[in-house]
């Protein structure tokens, strides 16, 4: 196989595997605290050692938009949002987990969990427990949690190490490889939720950018399969 239909080759399953994210972020356009999946194209320049180079564009690095969502206002009590940087540390049965989702609830047993059933956690580790009975709940600006005007914990907010190794396990929650720290002077407002950070139009005219490209690329493997199919018929002859 020649070299530039290697080269496309190579785009094409970037182009594949874009399409799969840009999709993704539509479809989550509307959920709440999710963060915009992005792919970054790198080019190898290789010298064939005849004077000349040929390059080829790989698509390996995932990254997610740290942007901040759009608030929206429930009035919720449990409803909780950061505003600007930070993640929710959720427990999982696979770990401990980030998240921007804050729509929280109690369970029968008053911990302060997910609506997947997750702990949500404090900044030492600690679940959070809230009495179910308490006529009142009140989070403070710092993540402070009162129930019936007693301070009962405080809601952790954390910061990855190393935000660019962030990796999506499912559509709001990720994980840290290399760790995750408390932040000192949180901001969480009570009664709201952060959106998706996703703009919707810029996606879907990404897609179709995608998808001309894909269609472009697949127009010249055609073309290079002719050819070759014509010179060893007429080599045959």
């Amino acid at each position: 196989m020649e070299t530039a239909t290697y080269a496309i080759l190579s785009r094409q399953s970037g182009l594949l595997r874009e399409m799969r994210i840009v999709a993704n972020n539509v479809a989550n356009a509307a959920t709440t605290g999710y963060r915009e999946g992005q792919l970054v194209f790198s080019e190898m320049v290789q010298d064939t050692r005849h004077g000349a180079s040929v390059s080829m564009a790989r698509a390996r690095i995932q990254t997610t938009s740290t942007a901040q969502g759009a608030l929206t206002q429930t009035a919720g009590p449990l409803d909780m949002a950061i505003e600007g940087d930070g993640f929710f540390m959720v427990e999982t049965p696979d770990g401990e987990r980030l998240t921007r989702a804050g729509s929280f609830a109690l369970s029968t047993n008053g911990d302060l969990v997910t609506p997947a059933g997750h702990l949500v956690l404090g900044p030492g580790g600690a679940p959070l427990f809230l009495p179910p009975m308490a006529a009142t709940i009140h989070v403070g600006p710092d993540g402070t949690l009162s129930a019936d005007g007693q301070p009962m914990g405080q809601i952790g907010v954390f910061q990855p190490t190393n935000p660019a190794a962030l990796v999506r396990e499912d559509g709001v929650l990720f994980r840290a490889d290399d760790g995750a720290d408390p932040i000192l002077t949180p901001r969480v407002l009570q009664g709201f939720l952060e959106g998706s950070n996703v703009n919707a139009i810029s996606q879907v005219a990404r897609m179709v950018e995608i998808q001309r490209a894909y269609e472009l690329g697949q127009s010249f493997l055609e073309r290079e399969d002719d050819r070759v199919r014509n010179t060893i018929k007429a080599l045959i002859r």
